[in-house]
């Protein structure tokens, strides 16, 4: 399902929160009793897609600001990342903005609307973007890595295994060039910008 058909609402204090219900205790509780509070004290922004037929939230995610920073214990994990950037721009920190949340209501679940959300994601932080942001974050539930590493993210380090969440990263700057490679080449960018519209949190 793309999501074209859905309202795209950044959320405010003072919006009516439409019911939605996923699969996990903990996002329904940070949508309904965390997220107004977290934008108040300007610590995380939600962001809805709205089904207008419907009368129902569809999707949510909330952003923040992160930095990628070296450690010490993982030498190769940041030598790897470091290969990524121009000799000249190398540093110990990155700019980053973290997912704290995503969830898609069980009423949507199973129509690629995660993965529409991470494009739109991607998209919003490398097209007229208001600040310099090279990663994405998250720290992706267990059984939520699969889906996160399917849509290119990876993993900081293999001490978190055994954890409940692991730290994940993707990397916007081959995206970027994908775009500007796409962009020379219309014929066959048909299907990257069909959300095109959707893509500024702004």
């Amino acid at each position: 399902m793309p999501l074209s058909p859905l309202e795209f609402i950044p959320l405010t204090e003072d919006l009516e929160l439409l019911p939605f219900k996923c699969k996990d205790d903990d996002l329904n509780d940070f949508f309904f009793n965390d997220a107004k509070l977290y934008l108040k004290e300007l610590m995380a922004v939600t962001y809805l897609f709205i089904d207008p037929n419907k009368q129902k939230t569809a999707a949510y995610f909330s952003l923040l600001n992160d930095k990628v920073s070296y450690d010490p214990e993982e030498p190769s994990f940041w030598n790897r990342l470091n290969r990524k950037i121009t000799n000249r721009k190398r540093r110990r920190n990155y700019p980053s903005v973290k997912i704290g949340r995503l969830a898609v209501s069980q009423d949507y679940t199973g129509q690629g609307i995660g993965r529409e959300i991470l494009n739109f994601i991607k998209h919003a932080f490398t097209n007229g973007n208001r600040t310099g942001c090279r990663f994405i974050t998250v720290d992706a539930y267990a059984d939520a890595t699969e889906f996160y590493q399917k849509n290119g993210f990876d993993f900081f380090t293999r001490k978190d295994e055994r954890d409940d969440t692991r730290l994940m990263y993707f990397d916007l700057k081959p995206f970027k060039e994908a775009q500007e490679k796409e962009k020379n080449h219309p014929q066959t960018n048909h299907n990257t910008n069909k959300n095109k519209r959707n893509n500024k949190l702004y």
